[in-house]
């Protein structure tokens, strides 16, 4: 790690899980809420560090997200893995390539070859349409590397079959997607200030951790604070769950914004 420490600040885009909350044609009360708090994006947060922005996934709210925070500007976007709610917002990257140039991605190889194939108008050298946006991948396996001087570690885990990747800052740890993770992983996350980690809902789930999975997970990782994120409305009320949750465990609300 950096010797001298960046201060890190993290706004949550977006906290839930694919569909949102309210979900389409749902009367679930918590659908139904008018708390702000249960009303969520599909998951996403902007990073910043001395001067420059950088969003981990970019959904299908990622338009509504760069306005609500009135984003003036984006340096990159790191890739978790390629499913809809996580990159169906690339076309959006558009006036932040207008300004400079070509947009880094990060992301995994498996995650590129998916993107080359849904959005081959933006990968492609041949007949090219003038309006697309502008990207230059850059892949990372499990080594750490260096953006704009700050060591970005990437996390492995498996979402049911799928690998996803998480990212380590400094002290601070974006995971999402969970559902299996070895222990070798679990060492990287060792001594953090703040970790983010999905927790969707209640019941048990194939492919997520469900609250009681998180809730160990923390217990393993053993970070300062937890934020969870990437929850359904089949989690509950954020108020109730919140009265339940451990000492230094919360539920993170779109817009919510800390500094590490």
């Amino acid at each position: 790690m950096n010797s001298t420490k960046k201060l890190l600040n993290i706004t949550f885009l977006g906290t839930g899980t694919s569909q949102g909350i309210p979900m389409i044609a749902s009367n679930d009360p918590v659908c139904l809420s008018k708390d702000s708090k249960d009303m969520r994006l599909r998951s996403s947060i902007l990073i910043s560090w001395e001067g420059s922005n950088f969003v981990i996934d970019c959904g299908p709210d990622f338009r509504q997200q760069m306005l609500r925070e009135n984003v003036q500007n984006l340096q990159g976007v790191f890739f978790t893995h390629e499913h809809a709610d996580h990159t169906a917002g690339m076309d959006d990257l558009r006036p932040f390539c207008y300004q400079i140039g070509e947009m880094p991605i990060y992301l995994n190889h498996q995650t590129l070859k998916n993107l080359e194939k849904r959005f081959e108008y933006i990968f492609t050298k041949v007949n090219r349409y003038p309006g697309a946006p502008s990207v230059t991948p850059i892949i990372f396996d499990d080594q750490p590397f260096v953006v704009k001087g700050l060591e970005v570690c990437p996390i492995n885990f498996l979402h049911g079959n799928l690998t996803v990747s998480g990212f380590r800052f400094q002290d601070f740890a974006y995971l999402t997607d969970v559902k299996s993770i070895s222990k070798n992983e679990i060492n990287k996350l060792k001594n953090l200030d703040v970790l983010v980690v999905n927790a969707l809902r209640i019941d048990p789930h194939p492919t997520h951790f469900n609250l009681q999975e998180a809730l160990d997970f923390v217990k393993q990782v053993n970070p300062k604070k937890t934020y969870f994120t990437h929850i359904s409305h089949n989690l509950g009320f954020h108020s109730e769950v919140s009265k339940i949750l451990p000492k230094n465990v919360f539920l993170a609300f779109d817009g919510l914004k800390i500094q590490v």
